[in-house]
């Protein structure tokens, strides 16, 4: 009997349809589990809520929130929470999906979970802001958990929002949890390396890539999409190994410089100046020609959705490494396929904010915490090992790295899910 499709979407597909085609992709080499991939094209649970707070005025406001379970076979939900003003449900279930996909492919003991709220945070004040997610999260509290689920910083929302989390969900359980949210500041059980860490791993996995194929880094050119923690951690790391960052576009334009930019320096206007607009010591560009600037990395770091068959074939960089979740949609993977464009995909390049993650759970369940050094030298070493399975099953295959990416966690997930079975 064939299975319902799903109904709450509508005819709006968004972020989801990518990712269910991603699936659909895979499941030719799924041997045996092929059958069972069908509940990865199904979340395991959505919940949206209202959040209603007092604005500063003494009027009352009113945001849709989400937070999807996607799949827990593995272990409990795990993903961060964004507030975005283009947040929609179809954004949160495909990130959900991506993150039990990351975690898998990893290795990581967690399964995959996403919440947003839809919101322009920079239209809140910051009492506003602490009610809006103190709200949310009590909203949304019947599913998190240090063991159920396990919420972390996304798009606008960082260590002070994971801090207010914290202390909400403790408050109201009678206790305090700090397990319960990583990302949070420090002194709260933080740990050190988290702020940096998927910037951190882009490099990690786009230096196994480039090693792959005898591309050395140093003297390298590379282009990020996106300077936020990702895309500037990631410029730091690639300029600290002798690369040059030649162009970098955000939300407020696009500048380049062949001689490069320093993202130090840079980091410091865009904190002045809130985007890299302006900065004096490179030169504009138009948006569109972003794309086609050539340079050996091409670091996506922003929203999903960014590289389309409309802008693929425009594309001259040797490597992409994707920071950010989605960024390539399934007809642009094919004409970058064709052209000889190799893409470390997101849920290898851009996992080391999770696997830092799971290294903040652990150190919080044991009380005892690690040297940024070990930090470092762990996530490097499950990156790279991911990262060369990943590579293994793609040689093997004679499939492109996303397509063996999906192979190898979705072998993880439903191995879990025959394993477990179905109750009652």
């Amino acid at each position: 009997m064939k299975s319902e499709p799903l109904s709450y979407l509508g005819k709006d597909g968004g972020p989801w349809e990518i990712f269910t085609e991603q699936v659909d992709r895979v499941i030719p080499y799924l041997g045996r589990l092929a059958p069972l991939a069908e509940s990865l094209k199904r979340p395991k649970r959505v919940l949206i809520v209202d959040v209603p707070i007092h604005l500063d005025d003494g009027t009352v406001a009113h945001f849709e929130g989400y937070r999807v379970h996607h799949n827990t076979a593995l272990g409990p939900a795990k993903g961060g929470v964004r507030f975005h003003p283009e947040v929609t449900l179809s954004e949160v279930m495909a990130l959900a999906a991506w993150m039990t996909i990351k975690n898998a492919a990893v290795g990581l003991p967690y399964g995959g979970g996403k919440g947003g709220v839809r919101v322009d945070p920079r239209k809140l004040s910051v009492r506003e802001l602490e009610r809006l997610t103190r709200r949310y999260t009590s909203e949304v509290g019947i599913l998190l958990g240090p063991d159920r689920d396990i919420p972390a910083p996304d798009v606008n929302t960082g260590e002070r929002e994971m801090a207010w989390i914290m202390d909400t969900y403790s408050m109201n359980v009678g206790r305090t949890v700090p397990g319960v949210v990583t990302g949070k500041p420090l002194a709260l059980g933080g740990s050190l390396g988290r702020r940096d860490a998927t910037g951190r791993g882009v490099f990690f996995t786009a230096a196994a890539a480039a090693e792959k194929i005898g591309l050395p880094i140093e003297g390298s050119r590379v282009a990020l999409q996106g300077f936020g923690n990702v895309g500037s951690a990631a410029a730091r790391a690639f300029h600290d190994h002798g690369a040059r960052v030649i162009a970098v576009q955000d939300h407020t334009g696009t500048i380049y410089s062949e001689g490069g930019i320093d993202p130090y320096d840079l980091q410091r206007h865009v904190a002045e100046m809130g985007g890299v607009r302006g900065y004096p010591r490179a030169e504009p560009l138009p948006a569109h020609e972003f794309w086609a600037v050539p340079a050996e990395f091409l670091i996506p770091a922003a929203l999903e959705k960014q590289i389309t068959e409309h802008n693929a074939w425009r594309i001259r960089a040797r490597i992409i490494a994707e920071g950010a979740n989605g960024p390539t949609t399934p007809a642009a993977d094919d004409i970058l396929q064709e052209k000889g464009v190799l893409v470390v995909p997101d849920v290898i390049a851009n996992a080391g904010g999770v696997t830092v993650s799971y290294f903040e759970w652990v150190q919080d369940f044991n009380a005892y915490f690690w040297t940024e050094e070990e930090i470092h030298a762990r996530l490097e070493r499950v990156l790279r090992n991911a990262f060369e399975r990943v590579w293994q099953v793609a040689a093997e295959r004679r499939i492109p790295l996303r397509t063996a990416a999906y192979v190898v966690a979705a072998t993880r997930v439903l191995e879990a899910r025959a394993l477990r079975g179905l109750y009652p």
